[in-house]
């Protein structure tokens, strides 16, 4: 492999947002923040919305959509839809 070409890899935390849950893990990813791991380094932070810990295909819980109050919303928005069928004349 060329050398200089690839970024850097190193320790960063990753903080899910959604689980409250962080990781340690290598990455090429950097940011401003820093947060202190359990050894006492401080690794760059990183905050995602979502990871193993909160998605529901890794926990086997799933999220109750409100597909009701969704079509309600929609209808006072649009109106009615359109009545299906042609016109001809």
């Amino acid at each position: 492999m060329r050398n200089g070409i690839h970024p850097a890899s190193r320790p960063v935390v990753f903080r899910d947002r959604a689980a409250d849950a962080l990781f340690l893990t290598r990455s090429t990813a950097d940011s401003d923040k820093t947060i202190v791991w359990e050894d006492g380094v401080a690794y760059p932070l990183i905050d995602v919305e979502i990871s193993s810990a909160s998605h529901p295909f890794y926990t086997g819980t799933s999220r109750v959509m409100d597909t009701a109050g969704r079509v309600e919303r929609f209808e006072r928005r649009y109106g009615r839809p359109a009545a299906t069928g042609s016109r001809r004349s």
